[in-house]
């Protein structure tokens, strides 16, 4: 990548790694970009080349009625668009010129006692490559003054539907809004648009951030015995990816499950918190990513917590590991993320076949969703600033409605610049296996005796992200994922191996 010294050899006592700078031009780049996506659009309409792109960064929030103040974490799309850390700004881009413009809040006095120095309007412009600084007591006279186009100035107003949460962007509202002209439909599917594909230099951060979440998972992994609590594991990866990463938020909760919580896909959670004392025999679920400046990672490894497969074990995990190889090998430009899906489902119902956990015509089985049944979620879906990227559904791209497809985030073309993951995984989760079993229609598939050797035992998911190259793709993550060499790491070997 250039930007990011990166080593290939992980180190159990510290870190081969160290965080790296973070080149703001990176904002400045995805600022042109939407600059040229907008013109493009409004040529295509026919409407005029001016406007402003206008957005409201995130603000702080206390817990509840509390003084307490929340880590903050900037807005994922005003991230995006101009990387700033704090709280409390706004941000403009004048369509016609391509100028950008950020507005600071008017801090009081009493900031530099109690928060530190308040620093000039200068400090931003240098901090974060803008043209010009202002107050947001400004905004509407310098709006005003900067607009090109006749009448009242137009604002592109951030307003749509994330296709994931189901939440809807807010638009920025300020003091004097109603002297503006606003347009709320044209610039939430063009700036998703944008951030669906990467640039280098935002590879090279994801890029950082699986490196070090990639160190932190064998650290963990290394570490792990029977008898420890699930929140020790989230607090070794926490602890490695501050500590020698620099990343100070993860993309998302931790899910550390050990046996049968390994069953639960969202696990970890308040209701559902890692404090389960796991035991030799069990399995260990560990879907952690770390994020640095906004960019994120999401890696799950599977593991035996005594650091030896048994056989049932070793049939699972071998055959969730056989569908995310073989999907990796497939995937290239122009190919179906829904078919993705399809091609880990069939490779693991064959491997749960051969196992003798199902019987009967793999066809046959596809056709019922009965690999709906061992993995109920999407194969993937894609990754940035969100670990849940916006843009797996573009406007006329409708969800699918059948039993585990109804859960792909994405059903897209895969295009060069996407970074996606990777994350098959094979379950054994009561709630969909009891209906499945006892079903006229799908009950002669399933080996009921064989099936009740893995009750309570949870399940296997192997995630990696993945980046879409113009000849193929690239897994970004680097942990150990065949049995041997989980083995070997788990019994002190150094990673990778030595050949």
């Amino acid at each position: 990548m250039g930007v990011i010294a990166r080593t290939r050899r992980f180190s159990m006592a510290s870190s081969a790694l160290s965080p790296p700078p973070v080149p703001m031009e990176l904002h400045v780049i995805n600022c042109e970009k939407l600059v040229r996506c907008i013109r493009q659009h409004l040529s295509d309409s026919s409407r005029p080349l001016h406007g402003i792109v206008f957005l409201k960064g995130g603000e702080e929030q206390t817990r509840h009625c509390t003084d307490h103040i929340e880590l903050f974490r900037q807005e994922s799309y005003f991230a995006y668009l101009f990387g700033v850390r704090e709280p409390g700004f706004y941000g403009a881009i004048d369509i016609a010129t391509g100028k950008s413009t950020l507005f600071a809040p008017r801090l009081p006095n009493d900031y530099a006692v109690w928060l530190g120095e308040i620093k000039p309007l200068s400090y931003f412009k240098e901090t974060y490559m803008v043209h010009t600084v202002n107050y947001t007591d400004e905004i509407v006279r310098v709006l005003h003054a900067e607009y090109q186009g006749s009448g009242q100035p137009l604002l592109f107003l951030l307003h749509g539907l994330n296709t994931d949460s189901g939440n809807y962007s807010k638009p920025a509202d300020f003091e004097g809004k109603e002297k503006f002209e606003v347009d709320l439909t044209t610039l939430h599917p063009i700036l998703t648009e944008c951030r669906v594909l990467k640039s280098d230099l935002e590879l090279s951060l994801i890029h950082f951030a699986n490196d070090i979440s990639s160190e932190a998972h064998v650290e963990v992994m290394r570490k792990t015995k029977p008898g420890m609590k699930e929140y020790q594991l989230e607090s070794m990866f926490l602890h490695h990816t501050y500590m020698y990463g620099g990343c100070r938020h993860c993309s998302y909760t931790c899910i550390c499950a050990t046996g049968d919580n390994s069953a639960v896909l969202h696990y970890g959670h308040a209701a559902a918190p890692n404090e389960r004392t796991f035991k030799d025999g069990d399995m260990a679920l560990l879907d952690m990513g770390a994020e640095y400046h906004f960019y994120g990672s999401d890696i799950t490894c599977s593991f035996p917590v005594n650091g030896k497969f048994t056989s049932n074990q070793r049939l699972i995990y071998n055959a969730v590991l056989e569908a995310h190889n073989v999907v990796i090998s497939a995937m290239k430009p122009g190919v179906s993320w829904l078919d993705m899906h399809k091609l880990a489902e069939k490779t693991i119902l064959e491997s749960l076949k051969k196992g003798c956990i199902v019987v009967g015509d793999v066809d046959d089985m596809m056709a019922e969703r009965i690999g709906a049944v061992f993995m109920p979620h999407g194969l993937g879906h894609l990754l940035g600033i969100d670990t849940h990227d916006p843009g797996g559904y573009s406007k006329g791209m409708d969800r699918p409605k059948e039993p585990g497809l109804k859960s792909l985030r994405t059903i897209r073309q895969l295009q060069d610049g996407m970074v996606i993951t990777v994350e098959p995984g094979c379950y054994f989760i009561d709630a969909l296996l009891f209906p499945a079993m006892e079903s006229s229609k799908t009950s002669k598939f399933f080996n009921q005796e064989v099936i009740g050797q893995f009750k309570n035992f949870g399940g296997v998911r192997i995630e990696s992200d993945v980046h879409v190259t113009a000849n193929g793709c690239k897994n970004m993550t680097n942990v150990p994922r065949e049995t041997w060499e989980i083995e070997a790491v788990m019994s002190g070997a150094p990673w990778p191996l030595e050949k």
